[in-house]
Formats: structure tokens, sequence, C-alpha cells
């Protein structure tokens, strides 16, 4: 079998990061990612090059799945190939106590610290917040044009343009000014482009008088969205992940967010969002507790089937409907790592190994009903890939009985880590 691999870096990263938290690694996912190629294509194909490329539209997709269904999984792998068609994306976990999707200037300020441009090289950190994007395509444009052209080109392709809240105008093109020529902008324009509280008079000189509030906090998002394709990208994709937890909102609260949702799906249908694509991923009781209660938000995500090849306009991403069956999905996700392991290693697979990855694909299935079986069967793997390197003995098929201590310390083991997310969220 021929597998994709990545460089010998990039490969111990995933493999540290998916087998200490069974978790998708920050870059590389596509090297590992198995199951939802389908919808994949759907998104680079029908959207990031015909909707959002060609049309310059915008849409909205709400993605469902149970916890371990990987949700978290899919949208780092939507982040990749928007990464890759050179989208700027901000991955966003939404949380009630630290940004709750009811409260609008909670969410900008976390899109406006997370807006990266897609990373330079494989395995390279990138640029994130906006203030970084903003300096970092004036350094951008000096290697294209020279720095003599600068300011003309934040004159006329910038402070000319259509974005829809003046002061948020008004302060980017200070702060583009700025680094154009090379000085340090203003502290209070970038805390004020990050929307955090900047006092009334510190940004007068600068033709802004207006603080960042709940109240315009979706203009600033509109405003911030419509400058990424002004100033030369192709757009933009917003990746929302609603923990599993995050459902105990009171009645209000629970009200807001439905409006906000309902707000930003229309938004979608209107030029003011200009190639942008919105994703916001849910645990399945969302659709059956949260959006029956607001029929103006249940008639926007209805639709009789969910996305696909067939259907790709729907509304909704069901990751409870995947590509392949569980013990395939499992063999073909064993068969992905075992190449990333080579490529850190530099030790290619026995055919024991791949006997030995079909039956624990088998065992985990037999043992584990549900979706986590996923990544139980990642920590379970990589964790036996470890074991066996470098043991003579490590090679040898696994028996019935080393089989299920694998299963049991596995299991052990993915208990405590939950118990230790438990106390952290509850400090």
């Amino acid at each position: 079998m021929s597998t994709e691999a990545p460089g010998r870096a990039l490969a111990l990263q995933i493999l540290r990061r998916m087998g200490e938290a069974g978790q998708p690694p920050e870059q590389g996912i596509r090297f590992v990612n198995v199951g939802n190629e389908s919808y994949l294509r759907v998104i680079e194909e029908e959207y990031l090059r015909l909707l959002l490329g060609e049309a310059r539209g915008s849409s909205f997709k709400l993605v469902q799945g149970y916890f371990g269904a990987g949700k978290t999984h899919f949208l780092y792998c939507v982040r990749d190939v928007a990464w890759r068609q050179g989208f700027l994306t901000a991955l966003v976990g939404l949380s009630s106590a630290e940004c709750p999707f009811d409260r609008r200037l909670a969410v900008y300020q976390a899109v406006a610290a997370r807006l990266s441009l897609p990373p330079a090289a494989e395995g390279e950190e990138p640029v994130r917040g906006l203030p970084a994007v903003l300096r970092a395509l004036v350094e951008e444009r000096a290697a294209q044009l020279g720095k003599d052209a600068l300011a003309g080109w934040v004159r006329d392709s910038y402070e000319r343009a259509n974005v829809e809240w003046h002061p948020f105008r008004r302060a980017a093109a200070a702060f583009l000014r700025a680094a154009a020529a090379e000085t340090d902008p203003d502290p209070a324009l970038e805390a004020w482009l990050l929307g955090e509280p900047v006092p009334p008079s510190a940004l007068r000189d600068h033709g802004v008088f207006d603080a960042p509030a709940e109240s315009n906090a979706f203009g600033m998002l509109r405003s911030l969205l419509q400058t990424v394709v002004h100033l030369g990208h192709p757009g933009t994709v917003l990746l929302f992940d609603e923990m599993d937890r995050t459902l105990s909102l009171g009645r209000r609260r629970t009200r807001e967010l439905g409006d906000n949702l309902r707000q930003l799906i229309d938004l979608c249908s209107l030029s003011e969002l200009p190639a942008t694509l919105f994703l916001y991923a849910v645990p399945p009781e969302f659709l059956t507790q949260v959006v029956p209660e607001y029929p103006a938000l249940q008639q926007r995500l209805q639709a009789p089937v969910p996305l696909s090849r067939q259907s790709p306009k729907a509304p909704l991403i069901d990751l409870e409907r995947m590509d392949l069956d569980p013990e395939p999905f499992l063999v073909e996700l064993g068969e992905r790592l075992l190449a990333v392991e080579e490529a850190a290693y530099g030790e290619p697979p026995a055919e024991a190994d791949r006997e030995n990855l079909r039956r624990m694909a088998a065992a985990v299935v037999e043992n584990l009903l549900d979706v986590s079986h996923r990544r139980f069967f990642v920590k379970a793997f990589i964790g036996h890939l470890d074991s066996r390197r470098g043991d003579p003995k490590g090679r040898l098929l696994l028996g019935a009985a080393r089989l299920k201590e694998i299963l049991r310390h596995t299991s052990e083991a993915l208990a405590t880590d939950e118990a230790d997310d438990e106390e952290f969220r509850d400090a």
C-alpha cells in the first residue's frame, strides 16, 4: 500500500500528540486522516474553489457528531485543506465560561486572536492573531512592490475599500500605515483590533471614537472578513467547536446563542461576508434540544438529507455517516500510523505489524460499541508500536491475552485522562 507520509520532524510531532492524548495533531492531519474524504472533497470543490473562490460567496455548515466521533479532527482537516488553498482560518473552541457563542464580543475576540495565515512550510507554526497577520501582509507587499510603494498600497488597496464599519477600517488602516512605515503601531490600535477594552480617547488621533462592545462585535467581525479579501487573500474559513459539555446554558443565553446563529446564517446569503465559510461543530443534542426551540433557526438548518456528493448544498455534515465501516476504518487508520512511524524512525513495518494491526482493530471494535473507539484505538496502537520498537520480541504476533492486556491498560489510561480533564474544567 502506498501511503503519503510527512517529514521526520512532523512525523514525530504527530505521534507524540496522538499517542499522548489521542487527539488530532495541530499540523499534518492529512497524513492520518481516514473516512471523511468525501466530505472534504465537497468542501474543497463546491465551496473553497467555486462558491468562495470564483463566486466570492459565503456559506454556513453545521457539523454533527457524538463525543469521539471526530468533530475536532474534522475541523482540523478542513483547516488543512483551506490552508493549502491559501485561505486564512480561525479555529475557535467555544465554552460556556471562556468563549460562549451567545456573547458576540467574546466570539470576535477569539476569532481575531486565532486568525491564522497558512503555514509557510510543513510543521512550521503559522502567523496567528490579527495584528501579526496584518504585519505579515505588509511584509509580503513590501517584497512584491518595494518599500517606497507601500504607503500607496495601503491608500489605494484598503483605505478606499468597502469595509462595512468605518471605525474598523480607520483602525486597520492606521495600523497598516504604521507597519508600512516600519514604525511600531500604537499599542492601543493593536488592542482595539483584538477587541480589547480601550479608553475612548486613546484612538481619537486615528479617527476612531467607538470602543469594541457587544453592540458592534458582529460589525467588527464582518469588517475583519471584508478586510481579508480587500488585502488580497482568497477568503477566510471560521471553524467553531462547541464542546460537548456546554449545552447547560440558561434559557436566556440559549436564546441569544440561537439568535446569533440565525443572524450568521442569514449574513452568509448577503454580499457583506465575501469568501467566508463557517463551520459550527456540535453534539447531536444541539439539534434535538436547542434548534427546535427556535423555528427560524430550525427552518434554516432543516434538510431532507445531510451533505454528500449527491447533496452538496445541504447545511448539515453528519459525522455519524463515514466513508468506511468501523473495522476497515481502524485498519486504514493503522496503516497511516505505520507510515508516519516509518517516517519518524526509519523502520519499515513488518508483515507481523500489519497482522497485529488487523487483530487490534477487530478487538477494539468487538469490545467498544460507541464511536470513542477511534481515540481508544489510536492510543492503544501507538502505545503498542512504542513498546515493540527496539524489542527483538516486539514483532511477534499478538495473542488474545496480550491484546486483552493492551486494551485494559489503554482503558485505564483514558479513564485517568478524562478524570484530569474534569478536574481542570472544574478548577
